[in-house]
Formats: structure tokens, sequence, C-alpha cells
């Protein structure tokens, strides 16, 4: 519901009840007293509703994944959780993306977008792959330091053998990977 009207004076404010009158709510506003046009602006900018979608799983995910890497990104070693995520290998909507800790890996925010944007991509021998066309880019620091040196590094990995990526999934992911570039 949208509160689109108050007067305390009655103890009393008006409630619309859904988004299909908001194009008439300018109108309709305007014709009261006691808002003036800018208001009217105001109340357009602050208020939208969305609609999200929510992983109930996702914090026993991130936890997990976060624990098996001692938290710290399995890239670059990045160790402030505040900074990191756990990515999924195969992503949570697919068949096998499952929040499991081997479909997992904690990465930090940079790394994490790089990964689900196929900038990077991990093959079933725990290799980083930096795409060939980001190789090439000439750019500033955070590219050339944080992306491009990590081409043909060996991942970090759970001290926990039964926590590793699991090798089926890299290879299926890393195939996207190589489609994408």
């Amino acid at each position: 519901v949208f509160i689109v009207g108050d007067t305390p004076h009655e103890l009393a404010f008006r409630v619309l009840m859904d988004e299909k009158s908001l194009p008439n709510l300018k109108e309709g506003l305007l014709k009261e007293t006691s808002f003036t046009p800018e208001e009217v602006a105001d109340y357009q900018r602050h208020y939208a509703s969305s609609q999200t979608r929510v992983r109930l799983h996702q914090r026993v995910f991130r936890a997990r994944v976060l624990t098996a890497y001692r938290e710290q990104c399995a890239f670059c070693r990045l160790r402030h959780p505040q900074l990191l995520d756990a990515a999924h290998i195969i992503p949570d909507l697919e068949e096998g993306g499952e929040p499991v800790v081997p479909n997992g890996l904690s990465l930090c925010k940079i790394h994490h977008a790089a990964f689900d944007s196929n900038f990077i991509g991990v093959n079933s021998d725990y290799r980083i792959i930096v795409r060939d066309d980001i190789l090439q880019e000439l750019d500033g620091p955070m590219l050339r330091h944080g992306i491009q040196e990590m081409h043909e590094q060996k991942l970090i990995l759970p001290v926990e053998r039964s926590s590793w990526p699991d090798r089926e999934r890299l290879a299926v992911r890393f195939e996207k990977f190589k489609n994408a570039g």
C-alpha cells in the first residue's frame, strides 16, 4: 500500500491499495490543497514497489563455502569476509546448481563478478583462465593485477578434499566460459 495523504489534525490518512492507480495519482493529488507539484514529484521519485526472489539457503551456503576456504578468495587470497561471496559453479537455478560446498567458490566481489561475466573461468585442473580478449586489453591496475595476472594460476583449494570444487561441475561451467568469448 501507499500512504498518499495525511491529515494529522483529523487523525486520518489516505491509502492507495495498488500500483495501477499511480499514473492517476499525480492528477488527484494536485487537486488537494495540501500537495504542491514538487511534493507530488518527490512522492513519485521516492516510491516504487518491487518483487524479489530470495534464496533461503544462500546464507548457509555462504557460511559453509567461506569456512571451507578459510574466509579468503580462492583466486587472490583476500581475507575480508565483508568483501567475499560464495559463488556457484553451476548457477543456482540450473540442474546441478545445488547449494553445496563442492558447487561453490569463495570469491571476492571483483572475482565473483568476473567469474559470473565469463571474464575468468576455472578448468577441471583447478587452473584460473582469463579470456583471451581480456588478456589483450589495456586498462588500469585492477585489470592488470586483479584479473590478467590470475591467468593460469592455481586455484586456492580448501584443506578438506571433500570440499574441493567438483571437477565435473567445473568442466560444465568451463565449456560455457569458452563459448562466451
